[in-house]
This record gives structure tokens, sequence and C-alpha cells, in this order.
């Protein structure tokens, strides 16, 4: 399990590359999807600095 949630962090920065390619491919349109992207990156990045400092291997 501490090897999946040590992932997190990377499949939520990931998720929020996916929506920001369905906006420049004009699958979504507003600033929704910008909104969105934005906070998936932002949450995953803290996710992923915060969660391997907790989960990290000694």
């Amino acid at each position: 399990m501490n090897q999946i949630m040590r992932y997190v962090g990377i499949i939520l920065v990931l998720l929020g590359v996916l929506v920001l390619a369905l906006y420049y491919f004009n699958a979504l349109s507003g600033n929704g999807a910008l909104g969105t992207a934005a906070v998936l990156m932002v949450v995953g990045m803290l996710s992923h600095i915060i969660l391997n400092k907790i989960f990290q291997e000694d």
C-alpha cells in the first residue's frame, strides 16, 4: 500500500496534463478546465512531496 501512496501525486499531475491536452485540442473550453488542471497539478506536486517524505524507504 505504501508503494501505491507514493505515486498518487504523480497520477494527479498526469490527470492535470490530460485536462490541459483536452483543452488544447478543443475538447474542453472555458476557464473551468484551466482552473481544474491548475488545481490538479499543484495538489499533485504538493502531495508527491509530502507523501514521499512520509512513506520514504529507509
